[in-house]
C-alpha cells in the first residue's frame, strides 16, 4: 500500500490537539496511567466511530480512545489524516484487564467485524486513513497478531476469500483524536458506522 513520504506530509505541531478526558461510557479516563497489570492493543478497522463502539462494549475493556497511528505528522488533526498525507490510519486504542477478557478474543472480534483484505479502504470509505492494522504494545502481542492472522487467512483462502493485507508491527505513537470523535456513537446514537465483516469465522479465541 501507498503511503507518503514526509516531506508530502503536514508538518502537524508539537503539542497534542484538544480532546476529552473521560469516556462517557465507563467513566475512567482516556488518557494513561491506567491500572497496573492491564494491557493496550491499538487496532484500525476503518472509520474509528464504529470500531471504538465495538470495543468499549467487550466485557474486559477498561476504556478505549479514537485516535491515530502509523503515520508520519505529529499530532495530527483529522482534516490532516482524511488528506491521506500523514500516513496515519484511524485507530482505537483499546486497555483491557487480561484476566477478564483474552488477547486472543479481542483478536478474533478483530479480524471477523472487518473486512481486512481491502487495501487502503473499507467498503466505501477509501483511503490509506482507512487502511486495516494492528499496533502492538509487546512482543507477546505481536507474535500472537501474526499467529492470529495466519489463522485468518487459512480461514479466508477455504471461504475463498482475498488476501489479507493488515499492518501488524509495533506501536510507534498513538495521537488521540479530537474531543468530538472520543466515544462519538455514544453521543451521536444514529451516526455512520461502517463496519462489515466478511462473514468468516477467525478459528482462534
Amino acid at each position: 500500500m501507498t503511503l507518503f513520504t514526509k516531506q508530502q506530509a503536514p508538518e502537524g505541531r508539537d503539542t497534542p490537539i484538544e480532546t476529552s478526558d473521560l469516556h462517557t461510557i465507563t467513566g475512567h479516563s482516556i488518557h494513561p496511567p491506567f491500572p497496573e497489570g492491564y494491557e493496550e492493543i491499538v487496532l484500525g478497522m476503518g472509520c474509528f466511530w464504529g470500531v471504538e463502539r465495538l470495543f468499549w462494549q467487550q466485557p474486559g475493556v477498561y476504556v478505549t480512545a479514537a485516535g491515530y497511528a502509523g503515520g508520519i505528522t505529529p499530532n495530527p488533526t483529522y482534516k490532516e489524516t482524511c488528506t491521506g498525507l500523514t500516513g496515519h490510519t484511524e485507530v482505537v486504542r483499546v486497555v483491557y484487564d487480561p484476566k477478564k477478557v483474552s488477547l486472543e478474543n479481542l483478536l478474533q472480534i478483530f479480524w471477523e467485524q472487518h473486512d481486512p483484505t481491502q487495501g487502503n479502504r473499507q467498503g466505501n470509505d477509501i483511503g490509506s486513513q482507512y487502511r486495516s492494522a494492528i499496533f502492538t504494545t509487546t512482543e507477546a502481542q505481536l507474535a500472537a497478531a501474526q499467529k492470529s492472522a495466519e489463522a485468518f487467512q487459512e480461514a479466508l483462502q477455504r471461504a475463498d476469500r482475498g488476501r489479507i493485507t493488515t499492518e501488524i508491527k509495533p506501536l510507534d505513537v498513538f495521537y488521540y483524536a479530537e474531543a468530538y470523535h472520543q466515544q462519538y456513537l455514544d453521543k451521536n446514537p444514529g451516526g455512520y458506522c461502517g463496519l462489515k465483516g466478511t462473514g468468516v469465522t477467525c478459528p482462534i479465541g
